[in-house]
């Protein structure tokens, strides 16, 4: 349930970050740097949201190389479930063979 809550707080302040920037620029144009950090601010918060889940009170390695990995295969525009499955079986192996 935190989670899901978690989810949604992003989403309305991604909503309310987007819409706030018409209102107070106008018909002015950001620096294509600003406008570059503003796209980011979401995906950085939800990578922070899924670690911070992800580790809880004790932080599980297996789990973390497994995102790790399905994160890294769509960055390299792999398809996403065939990235998802990657990192399903990159934690089963790793779960296997550390123990």
């Amino acid at each position: 349930m935190r989670v899901w809550l978690s989810v949604l707080a992003v989403t309305v302040l991604s909503w309310l970050m987007k819409a706030s920037a018409p209102l107070i620029i106008g018909p002015r144009k950001l620096p294509q740097k600003a406008v570059r950090v503003t796209a980011l601010t979401a995906p950085v918060l939800l990578a922070g949201l899924i670690v911070t889940e992800l580790g809880g009170k004790e932080l599980d390695w297996t789990q973390l190389t497994g995102v790790g990995v399905a994160g890294a295969l769509t960055l390299a525009k792999v398809p996403m479930l065939v990235a998802v499955g990657a990192g399903i079986v990159v934690t089963a192996v790793v779960r296997l063979t550390v123990g």
